[in-house]
């Protein structure tokens, strides 16, 4: 009895110590149900939730271009006929992971997340709601059919459910899974909506010409931007502002503080001269401390029928600064991007800093309307100009994203 009084009066730090060693949430929950004591020194929501955590779909198919089982063993990786997600190599990367059962089914993407929160768009029903997965807490946001594009909903019209305007502005008709599908880009809030629901805003990147709109509490539809310009790739709250920036690499600033309500439109500083629009060069804000705001040009190539990244450019704009410049070290800092909102944190437990930590590539997600496909994640370190490449044989209908 003294040895197990021992073990459950342990030093507080040590044991939040010992736990940062577990990788999988799965294995931190097993930690906290050890004892009592544990449960009560051991947060729910392990480090605060202050590192970024990949959040993966708890079904899997692997990707049986690989012939050679020496490959998956170095690789420590399951074999081609198991259909258990080993996540080894995410551990032995230092890479936090929760395995969501919530998304096995085919019927369910994950098209956002942050502050806590997943946003989860329902293929079958065009739902969008936020779900947290620590507290299993959830929330509606407007559906796919309120979007500024749609003209008519029609359930019962099967094959033609939709009416909208479409990548031309021409009216047009579409089948509701494909549009459901592929209609919803991107989608961010400001702020957990636990914390601040007066002031909570979501965004997203919508339909095929990738427009911008905003929903705030008591909006029974999403409501579009002051510009229908077109193409934006990412879109991020910074600084009490909202910052866009489309395919083209030029930069869009929005005022939420407005008694008219929010405006704003093209900032004046220009694309730099090297940036050209490609859909296969997606484009990312990330705000930081310093008060800068950087741009990611990701670079993805097709290989063996999948897209893969290759390189990233990093530009940087000083506050107050009108120029681009290129930037070449990210210091003690970690970019993470993906379907998340993009974010810079301090480098995390066990991990280096000059790094970017990246889930999906948006060529990927768009490319396939049912089949489960190979993902684009991994790490690039800055230093070494490397990749480390994660999760290479398994095919995933609903893409991983990062939760931080």
């Amino acid at each position: 009895m003294d040895e197990i009084n021992r073990w459950a009066d342990i030093d507080e730090d040590l044991l939040k110590e010992i736990s940062k060693r577990f990788h999988a949430y799965d294995d931190y929950i097993q930690l906290r149900l050890v004892c009592k004591e544990w449960s009560l020194k051991l947060a729910k929501i392990p480090n605060g939730n202050k590192i970024p955590w990949l959040l993966l779909p708890d079904e899997t198919v692997k990707n049986h271009s690989y012939e050679d089982e020496e490959i998956y063993h170095l690789m420590q990786l399951a074999a081609a006929d198991d259909e258990t997600l080993d996540t080894c190599v995410l551990e032995e990367k230092n890479i936090y992971h929760i395995m969501l059962p919530e998304m096995q089914s085919y019927n369910k993407l994950i098209r956002g997340s942050g502050h806590g929160w997943l946003i989860v768009v329902s293929i079958s029903d065009g739902t969008i709601q936020m779900l947290n997965p620590f507290t299993n807490r959830r929330l509606d946001l407007p559906p796919v059919s309120t979007f500024p594009d749609i003209i008519d909903y029609q359930p019962d019209n099967h094959g033609d459910e939709y009416t909208l305007w479409d990548f031309r502005d021409i009216r047009s008709t579409t089948e509701r899974d494909k549009l459901h599908r592929l209609h919803v880009c991107k989608v961010i809030i400001n702020s957990s909506p636990e914390c601040d629901i007066e002031n909570f805003m979501a965004l997203v990147i919508f339909g095929p010409n990738r427009r911008l709109a905003f929903y705030k509490p008591g909006n029974m539809r999403w409501v579009e931007f002051p510009t229908r310009d077109k193409r934006f790739d990412d879109v991020i709250f910074f600084q009490e502002k909202i910052y866009a920036i489309n395919n083209y690499g030029q930069l869009y600033e929005f005022d939420t503080k407005t008694r008219a309500g929010l405006k704003g439109g093209i900032h004046e500083t220009r694309p730099p001269s090297e940036i050209f629009l490609s859909p296969t060069k997606p484009k990312y804000l990330v705000g930081c401390a310093n008060g800068s705001l950087l741009m990611l040009v990701r670079h993805t190539e097709k290989k063996n029928e999948e897209y893969e990244t290759y390189k990233f450019d990093i530009y940087e704009l000083k506050r107050n600064r009108k120029e681009w410049s290129t930037l070449d070290n990210l210091g003690n800092y970690i970019l993470v991007i993906g379907f998340n909102s993009s974010v810079q944190i301090p480098a995390p437990f066990l991990s280096k800093g000059n790094q970017i930590w990246f889930t999906d590539n948006q060529i990927a997600a768009q490319s396939s309307f049912y089949d489960p496909v190979a993902q684009d994640i991994g790490i690039f370190d800055l230093d070494h100009r490397s990749f480390q490449r994660v999760l290479l044989d398994v095919n995933l209908f609903c893409p991983p994203v990062w939760l931080s």
